[in-house]
């Protein structure tokens, strides 16, 4: 088996701090942690998931958004609903 290189320009803030989370999850270095994370990627045994904190409204806000919400389950508040893509450029692009 011949080996390669992988050269990943990062900053030295960012390399830090991978190394650190790295060590604490252990592994002997971020080198190991790359190669491990790459063979599962290969054996497409990776699964990648993007997700972000969850926004916490403030009491006033919430409140706020609630009652929009009931209005407009309730149709207190005017709302349009469209059939086709087209439908609701014609409304957008209207002079109403």
């Amino acid at each position: 088996m011949s080996n390669t290189i992988l050269q990943v320009p990062m900053s030295k803030d960012l390399r830090d701090q991978a190394a650190s989370a790295a060590s604490k999850m252990g592994f002997s270095s971020l080198q190991e942690t790359v190669r491990v994370f790459l063979s599962q990627l290969a054996s497409k045994e990776v699964r990648i998931n993007f997700e972000t904190n969850t926004v916490r409204l403030s009491a006033k806000n919430e409140k706020r958004y609630s009652k929009m919400i009931e209005d407009i389950e309730s149709g207190k508040a005017k709302t349009k609903t469209f059939t086709t893509v087209e439908a609701l450029m014609q409304d957008l692009n209207s002079e109403d």
